[in-house]
């Protein structure tokens, strides 16, 4: 089993058992204490059925995710809307399982939500992780998102550090010379000024 769907299976089987009727020991996942969707949702095969949990009403958040999970990874657009909506929600551990699944899905679209996520700042708490998916996919698209969401974290008593360092760390990454005026500027935060000289160091022109 791929290591991120083993953590996902782990992670919504726990919250799956304390939200609904219980499987029997015997169950397919092998999870006793599990609800019967659960066991029907990790086992299932057919594209369809888990489409559905994403737009019939009643299913749970851990139903919702794990279908939106197992078809962005299968390449299935139908998870999109469902898989962004996680990118920025408040539990850090769907945002990561989300940005996983989104940077597998191949959904042209996936850049430009993940650019309007990591700037947004009324959700700026959450866009560690859509920060680091404008990263691992390199679109046009990254870069301005990052500069622009790195340039508001520079204002003075900022609380967003993780979220500052992911920028200068994701910047270097993508080794882009747009990038070094405000990896220079980033150079003046002690918190960020060690990661600002490895990413300056990997743009060309600024060794």
């Amino acid at each position: 089993m791929d290591e991120e769907l083993r953590v996902l299976t782990e992670r919504l089987r726990a919250e799956s058992a304390a939200s609904g009727p219980k499987g029997s020991a015997g169950s397919v996942s092998g999870a006793p204490g599990a609800p019967v969707e659960y066991d029907r949702l990790v086992a299932t095969g057919d594209h369809d059925e888990l489409a559905a949990v994403l737009t019939e009403p009643g299913h749970p958040l851990w139903a919702r995710e794990l279908a939106a999970f197992r078809l962005g990874v299968a390449g299935d657009r139908r998870a999109f809307e469902s898989l962004v909506l996680l990118l920025n929600h408040r539990d850090p551990p769907r945002c990561a399982s989300a940005a996983h699944a989104l940077a597998r899905l191949g959904d042209p679209r996936t850049a430009r939500a993940a650019a309007a996520l990591a700037t947004n700042e009324l959700r700026v708490a959450y866009a560690l992780h859509p920060v680091r998916l404008l990263v691992e996919l390199r679109a046009p698209e990254a870069v301005p998102a990052l500069i622009t969401t790195l340039r508001r974290r520079l204002r003075p008593h900022d609380p967003y550090r993780r979220v500052a360092l992911a920028c200068v760390e994701g910047l270097g990454t993508l080794g882009d010379d747009r990038a070094a005026p405000v990896l220079n500027d980033a150079l003046a935060h002690p918190t960020l000024a060690e990661a600002a000289v490895r990413a300056l160091a990997r743009i060309p022109g600024q060794r």
